[in-house]
């Protein structure tokens, strides 16, 4: 599900500079935002997921177009106003790349109401429900919580992936998804103290699960892999060493695949692990293309987990 959605949009130039006229290459546009991505990742890994999405305006109808024609299944749910779309610029002379969010439009909780019924009859219990990305502008943080807990409720297995005052609320709320994930700065700054080693991470998540919050929590250690904690056991996967290209996506596309892995009754490990593989053949990638799936089966041996 993705009630923040955009059209993301990606070009290059020679180098960014100040107060001038700077021509840039023809984009390429994508359709983007959490959910978004994980549906397009799931479906470039050999598999189909159904695409939730708020949409409004000429934006949305051209994201759901371009879903619908890349052969992913769309349930639209109605935005409160047009559909953003984001920049993401490559300067060619460094490398380096720049990335400008823009807010989606305003929703109030009447907003959020009116999506709920046509998301709970598509969503049944057993299935997944994967709730990834930002809230759109005017929603309490609150409101995340309230939605994935109505699902629990109803038997579906809940996979949240948020950051900011969302994700700060789903932890304090310790409700019970099924998985967490989060980056090592979100998780340093819920636990107030640095994170230096990938223990620390496993420390951190241990801890979050033993409150209840999730039945597994995963955090993100960049460059160094991810750990994963349950109340069995905790496990660390290292990130494969690639070069990269850009780091857009990447975590949706370790959601993506771990959320599969779920969905073929992986082990907790085995969720780890291909997590990391597509996170990894994601950073390969330009900015809007998320995980190869050759790159991401040949990676795959090298980010086996292991106990931590």
């Amino acid at each position: 599900m993705t009630l923040n959605p955009a059209l993301d949009l990606e070009t290059s130039l020679a180098e960014m500079r100040p107060r001038e006229k700077l021509r840039c290459t023809p984009p390429r546009s994508d359709p983007g935002g959490g959910g978004i991505n994980v549906a397009r990742a799931i479906h470039a890994l050999g598999s189909t997921a159904r695409a939730a999405v708020a949409l409004g305006g000429p934006t949305g109808a051209t994201i759901a177009t371009a879903l619908q024609e890349a052969g992913i299944d769309v349930l639209p749910l109605a935005a409160p106003g047009p559909t953003r779309q984001n920049l993401s610029v490559i300067e060619a002379s460094t490398g380096e790349q720049f990335r400008f969010i823009f807010p989606g439009p305003t929703w109030i909780p009447a907003d959020l109401a009116a999506v709920e019924p046509p998301l709970s009859k598509a969503v049944v219990a057993g299935d997944i429900l994967v709730l990834s990305g930002s809230l759109p502008p005017g929603l309490a943080a609150e409101a995340l919580v309230d939605l994935a807990m109505s699902h629990v409720a109803r038997g579906v297995r809940v996979v949240v992936d948020t950051s900011g005052a969302a994700l700060v609320a789903m932890v304090a709320a310790a409700r019970g998804m099924n998985l967490l994930r989060m980056d090592g700065p979100e998780a340093e700054e819920l636990c107030g103290r640095p994170l230096p080693r990938a223990a620390d991470s496993a420390d951190a998540a241990q801890a979050m699960v033993n409150d209840g919050v999730a039945e597994a929590v995963i955090i993100a250690r960049g460059k160094d892999g991810s750990v994963l904690a349950t109340a069995n056991g905790r496990w660390f996967a290292p990130a494969a060493d690639v070069p990269v290209v850009s780091v857009t996506g990447a975590g949706d596309s370790f959601v993506a695949a771990a959320t599969l892995a779920m969905s073929r009754g992986a082990a907790w490990p085995e969720v780890l692990s291909c997590g990391c593989s597509a996170a990894s053949a994601a950073v390969t990638t330009p900015a809007t293309a998320l995980c190869d799936p050759e790159v991401y089966l040949a990676l795959l041996p090298g980010t086996r987990a292991r106990r931590i």
